[in-house]
């Protein structure tokens, strides 16, 4: 599993490592008798209990037979499994093309009300053309995907957009002014795009915000990343997917928003940013 500097990632391996040593306690059994058991060195039984190893589905198999806990061993091989869940590199998440992922994060976009979206280099999935995703997702497999499944990727991307349009949800979308400025494809996949965030932002469940571009101002976050309700944030970083789930780290992102909402201009304000950057393209 790799690691993470998310707080998040970090508790759910020590969580999951604590009832790993509560286990052993319960039993009666030390380090040493449990390593032996295991047929494991010593180190390696340290490194589990103290989170700085995680184990494997084998090893907490072992671990609760070793324990005669054999009952609890589904629950932890869960446990496990969530931990692994909130930092996933690109390469695992896309090794079987880009349409699995895109169709992974649908149960989340159905149950979410309340989204908060926040991107700094591109317009964000659920408001972009079918030619701006193509685009996007087309250089994201070119770049590391060796599976050429774009178009059902897209495909599954445009059917999730349904969410926008359904029940009562909320969006707040904030983007850099850059991101009108700058993107993926011929120009023309861009002016579609543009007159599309025209569009979108005149729906009633929708706040279009864009972040002018002004000398003085500190740039923060450097990464774009999703708010859901305030249960969840994703993040996409270079090298993988990250979700957070810890309550204060979900309030720190949720803080971030706000200030970059307090930064951001809406209506006519956005429109004529937006209609600039469409000017400038011609």
């Amino acid at each position: 599993m790799a690691l993470s500097a998310s707080s998040s990632a970090q508790q759910a391996r020590q969580a999951l490592a604590d009832r790993l040593a509560e286990l052993c306690r319960d039993a009666g059994l030390s380090g040493l008798d449990l390593a032996e058991r295991c047929e494991w060195s010593r180190s390696k039984t340290s490194r589990i209990m103290n989170a700085r190893t995680p184990p494997s589905a084998d090893d907490i198999r072992a671990w609760c037979k070793a324990c005669g806990a054999e009952e609890q061993t589904e629950d932890l091989v869960a446990m496990l499994r969530t931990a692994e869940g909130m930092w996933v590199g690109w390469r695992r998440m896309e090794r079987s093309g880009l349409k699995r992922a895109q169709q992974v994060r649908l149960p989340l976009y159905q149950r979410t009300r309340r989204f908060r979206s926040y991107s700094s280099w591109l317009v964000p999935g659920m408001i972009q053309t079918r030619a701006y995703t193509e685009a996007v997702l087309r250089a994201v497999q070119r770049r590391r995907v060796e599976v050429d499944d774009v178009a059902d990727a897209v495909a599954v991307r445009m059917e999730r957009q349904r969410v926008l349009h359904e029940g009562d949800r909320q969006f707040a979308f904030l983007v850099e002014e850059s991101v009108l400025r700058n993107g993926p494809g011929e120009p023309e996949v861009l002016v579609g795009q543009l007159g599309h965030l025209l569009t979108v932002g005149s729906l009633p469940n929708v706040s279009m915000g864009v972040v002018p571009m002004r000398p003085g101002r500190i740039r923060m976050p450097a990464e774009g990343f999703w708010i859901y309700d305030t249960a969840q944030v994703n993040v996409e970083l270079i090298s993988g997917y990250l979700t957070i789930t810890q309550p204060s780290e979900v309030g720190m992102y949720a803080d971030a928003f706000a200030e970059l909402a307090d930064h951001a201009v809406y209506g006519a304000k956005a429109r004529e940013l937006i209609t600039a950057a469409l000017d400038a393209l011609g």
